[in-house]
């Protein structure tokens, strides 16, 4: 299972940020009788990243992984091109993780695929509090899912929320961890000769440290999913 050689990073990028990876979200409960809302608190690590790209999320406790796997891609940055996979523990010890997507009948595998949309998040983060995210697998972005706990938001607060963060994510299509390297070493020296047209490539400009919780944008998972699915028919 992934994860275990990024959580250090984590730990030494802390002092790097404002607001720390090991930071807990702020939560008021709500007056009166009524039972706060509770919400489903969760980091998210891009493996191998210098400086380290991270986020900090909390998604409805009703969240499937099809519904995580929207969270993550919008908080991240990512623009849901290409497959993605989960592999998190199950609720058997000693079984294999369950891997998570999704499914393509065309392709039988030792260990199947299970539809993300039909899993609900916090019944598997019952029994794992790391996950591995897989997305692209040409690239091969992998990403540490920590399920941190639970969180009680603010009543007026929309879920999802994306609370914390550092360092913009690389662009889509770079080569993964080694053709990001090589991006930020020809943007950081505008006298190299792939020097404009890189820049160009990535949209005019680029600042690798450049985040704003605030700014991510959220998309109803279920609006997604019909663009991914219904509009292929």
């Amino acid at each position: 299972m992934a994860g275990g050689d990024i959580l250090p990073d984590m730990r030494r990028s802390q002092a790097d940020t404002h607001d720390g990876p090991h930071g807990r979200a702020e939560g008021r409960r709500s007056p009166g009788p009524r039972r706060p809302r509770t919400a489903l608190q969760f980091l998210i690590v891009l493996s191998g990243t210098e400086p380290l790209v991270w986020r900090r999320i909390l998604v409805p406790t009703r969240y499937t992984f099809w519904d995580l796997h929207v969270a993550i891609q919008d908080a991240m940055g990512w623009t849901d091109h290409h497959l993605h996979e989960f592999e998190v523990a199950g609720p058997d010890p000693g079984a294999a993780p369950l891997r998570i997507g999704i499914p393509d009948e065309e392709f039988l595998e030792p260990t199947p695929l299970l539809a993300g949309w039909e899993l609900k998040v916090e019944r598997l983060f019952q029994h794992q509090k790391v996950a591995r995210y897989h997305y692209d697998f040409g690239d091969d972005w992998i990403h540490a899912v920590v399920h941190e706990g639970f969180a009680w938001p603010a009543p007026r607060m929309k879920l999802p929320a994306c609370i914390g963060g550092a360092c913009a994510c690389p662009p889509e299509d770079c080569g993964g961890l080694s053709g990001y390297e090589r991006f930020l070493e020809i943007l950081a020296n505008p006298q190299h000769p792939e020097y404009h047209e890189t820049l160009q490539w990535a949209g005019g400009s680029w600042d690798r440290d450049r985040f704003d919780p605030a700014a991510v944008k959220f998309d109803d998972p279920k609006v997604r999913w019909r663009i991914a699915f219904e509009e292929e028919a």
